[in-house]
């Protein structure tokens, strides 16, 4: 099991590597994991900035470059 110490040690890339893997545990086991309120709050929000005309997108490598300077 991992400890905190250890994902604290983990590159930004290496702690997504590590959600993706997770997740996919979950699907392929049929793991059900409801989502908490917020994230409900959130994609509204979300929703609205796009149909408003206000959403900005990034594109694949803009997004990488983004992740990979936190």
């Amino acid at each position: 099991m991992l400890a905190t110490e250890q994902i604290s040690r983990m590159s930004s890339c290496e702690r997504v590597e590590a959600m993706e893997l997770l997740w996919e545990s979950f699907s392929k086991e049929g793991i059900d994991y409801p989502s908490p309120d917020w994230h409900g709050k959130v994609l509204a929000e979300r929703s609205e900035m796009i149909e408003s005309g206000n959403a900005t997108w990034l594109t694949v490598d803009e997004l990488q470059v983004r992740l990979m300077s936190r």
